[in-house]
C-alpha cells in the first residue's frame, strides 16, 4: 500500500504498563504536573481476543487517561495474567512504555500494511460492544507495540472526554470515573 496515498498516521497517546493504577496516576500528576485521569474504577475488558492469530481470553485490565499538551497518556495495569500484547513485553509483572496509538480511516487496509511491513498483530478484540481495535507487534522496528483505532466517535469520545477534563481540572480530584 502506498503511504502517499493515505492520510499521516498521528500518535494520539502513549501508554504505560503500571503496577498500580492509583500510585502510578499519583506519580504521573507529581512528576508532570498532569490531571485528572478519567477512568480507575473496576477494569475493562478486551472481549473476542486473538493473540497471535489464535482465540485467547478476553483481557481484563485497569486503565485511567490524561491529557499532556496534544498527547493523550493511557496508564495501564493488567489484572488478567493470560497471553497477549501487554504480556509480550511484559510477561512478569514489569512496567514500562507499552504502546503508542494512532487513529486510522481504513483499519483494515492499515492494519495489513503494518503486517506487510513485517510487524505482525500481536492481540486484536472489541472494546465498546464491538468496535475492532489491535496491538502490533512493531518491538523490532521501533522498540514497541501500536496500538490501531478505526475512526469511530465513541473512540474521539473518550479522547474529548479526557482533553476537557485536564481543561477544567482544579488540582483536587485525581482519578475521576468514565
Amino acid at each position: 500500500m502506498n503511504r502517499k496515498l493515505m492520510p499521516p498516521l498521528n500518535v494520539v497517546q502513549n501508554c504505560y504498563v503500571v503496577r498500580n493504577l492509583e500510585e502510578a496516576c499519583q506519580r504521573f500528576s507529581d512528576i508532570y504536573g498532569v490531571g485528572p485521569f478519567v477512568g480507575g474504577g473496576e477494569g475493562g475488558v478486551l472481549e473476542d481476543h486473538v493473540y497471535r492469530g489464535a482465540p485467547a481470553a478476553p483481557v481484563r485490565l485497569r486503565a485511567a487517561f490524561v491529557q499532556s499538551g496534544d498527547l493523550n497518556i493511557e496508564l495501564l495495569e493488567p489484572v488478567s495474567d493470560g497471553p497477549s500484547a501487554i504480556h509480550d513485553i511484559f510477561p512478569n509483572g514489569e512496567t514500562g512504555f507499552h504502546h503508542v496509538a494512532v487513529f486510522t480511516e481504513d483499519y483494515e487496509a492499515e492494519r495489513d500494511r503494518f503486517v506487510g511491513l513485517g510487524m505482525p498483530v500481536a492481540s486484536e478484540f472489541t472494546i465498546f460492544g464491538g468496535l475492532r481495535i489491535c496491538y502490533i507487534d512493531a518491538r523490532e522496528t521501533l522498540g514497541h507495540m501500536i496500538e490501531l483505532y478505526p475512526e469511530a466517535e465513541a473512540l474521539r469520545a473518550l479522547y474529548r472526554r479526557t482533553r476537557e477534563a485536564a481543561q477544567t481540572w482544579d488540582g483536587e480530584q485525581l482519578i475521576v470515573p468514565f
